[in-house]
């Protein structure tokens, strides 16, 4: 079992960045590939970056390559996700997941989600 909790969520605005943490427990953490997604209200889950574990590979979604950073470091057992230059478009709750397939963008690959954090970003 693996347990997700996400924090560093909040209100930005334009332009502005935040971090998203997405701390892990459970002892297996280190043998998962980790993802971020997001949800706007009334629009579907979109997958957004994730990492693989073995690898250190990283995939991210077009809308934000370039502005994105997604990191994990295994001895604190914790996901990063370092969002610059935010548009008000990426406004949504954040959710971190862990699952098996590496690099995938497809959330019925991943096993365990977190509760999730909400980012909003003021035009």
């Amino acid at each position: 079992q693996v347990q997700l909790v996400e924090s560093g969520g909040g209100l930005v605005q334009a332009g502005g960045s935040l971090r998203l943490s997405c701390a892990a427990s459970g002892r297996t953490f280190s043998s998962y590939n980790m993802g971020w997604f997001r949800q706007a209200p009334g629009k579907e889950r979109e997958f957004v970056s994730t990492v693989s574990w073995s690898t250190g590979f990283t995939r991210y979604a077009d809308s934000v390559k370039g502005r994105f950073t997604i990191s994990r470091d295994y001895a604190k057992n914790t996901l990063y996700l370092q969002m610059n230059s935010l548009k008000p478009e990426d406004t949504a709750v954040y959710s971190c997941a862990a699952g098996k397939r590496p690099l995938s963008p497809d959330s019925n690959d991943y096993d365990f989600w977190g509760q999730g954090t909400q980012v909003t970003v003021s035009s």
